[in-house]
């Protein structure tokens, strides 16, 4: 079985389903995705995706403030601690930095991030992290306030092959989109090929970046499909065995899914 290990049910469009969640869950099911991870951005939603969560039994939560969410009052340890203190909260984030849409922000974003690795060694959560145009102050931050031992996710992963490899070398795991089907997408395909199958991991972001042959559309969690059998190709892997070390992958960085 398939796990969709980023996606934002909150947000999917459920237009084709009558407004029916549980339809699209059913369609993904059907597919063979066993299992998803809905992504917390907000202190909004953290009630949302966590409802979700309860709702269904092969999905898992996330809590934190993406790095182009954060308030003028940042979310503090204390309150981030408490939304993480639920069964089905397997994970801290996203949370991370984004230099590219808001590098105004640096500092805010920076001191966010840093609570969100201190919550996640502190609570045993792996840290779920969005990066883009801030490389080399992601892997600081990592490497000075969070846990080896816990790990994480670079997710949606657009960055370069020396960053995923100091990046696992820290812990971490890599996770790839639908962005690796899409035609100018050729240097992060090759970064596919040199992360080591034992290392990664899959996803939609859902409702955003849906694969080739659906981009254009909204993502939704069935078309993670699409992104693993993308890896099998690069890797020159039987569609089955990227489906077995990614589940295996996702279980082991997320125990509490497993």
């Amino acid at each position: 079985m398939l796990v969709d290990s980023h996606c934002h049910l909150d947000r999917i469009d459920l237009k084709p389903y009558d407004g029916d969640l549980s339809l699209a869950i059913d369609a993904a099911t059907e597919r063979g995705v066993s299992k998803m991870l809905c992504i917390g951005i907000d202190l909004d939603n953290a009630p949302k995706v966590v409802a979700i969560a309860e709702q269904f039994p092969q999905i898992y939560a996330s809590v934190g403030v993406h790095p182009l969410d954060i308030s003028d009052d940042i979310c503090s340890v204390k309150t981030l601690t408490e939304l993480a203190d639920h069964p089905k909260v397997v994970a801290i984030g996203e949370t991370g930095l984004d230099y590219y849409y808001s590098s105004d922000r640096k500092i805010d974003q920076q001191r966010s991030f840093a609570q969100h690795l201190e919550v996640s060694a502190d609570c045993g959560k792996p840290t779920i992290v969005h990066t883009r145009d801030a490389r080399e102050d992601t892997l600081a931050l990592i490497a000075k306030h969070g846990a080896p031992e816990i790990g994480g996710v670079l997710h949606c992963f657009t960055e370069s092959w020396e960053m995923a490899e100091a990046a696992m070398d820290m812990g971490y795991y890599i996770s790839f989109s639908g962005i690796i089907t899409f035609k100018n997408a050729n240097e992060l395909r090759e970064v596919v090929r040199r992360v080591p199958i034992e290392r990664m991991l899959v996803e939609t972001d859902s409702p955003y970046l849906a694969p080739v042959p659906y981009r254009g559309k909204k993502n939704e969690p069935k078309y993670v499909v699409e992104v693993a059998e993308c890896v099998a190709e690069l890797k020159g892997l039987s569609y089955q065995e990227v489906l077995q070390h990614t589940t295996e992958n996702f279980e082991r960085l997320f125990p509490l899914a497993k």
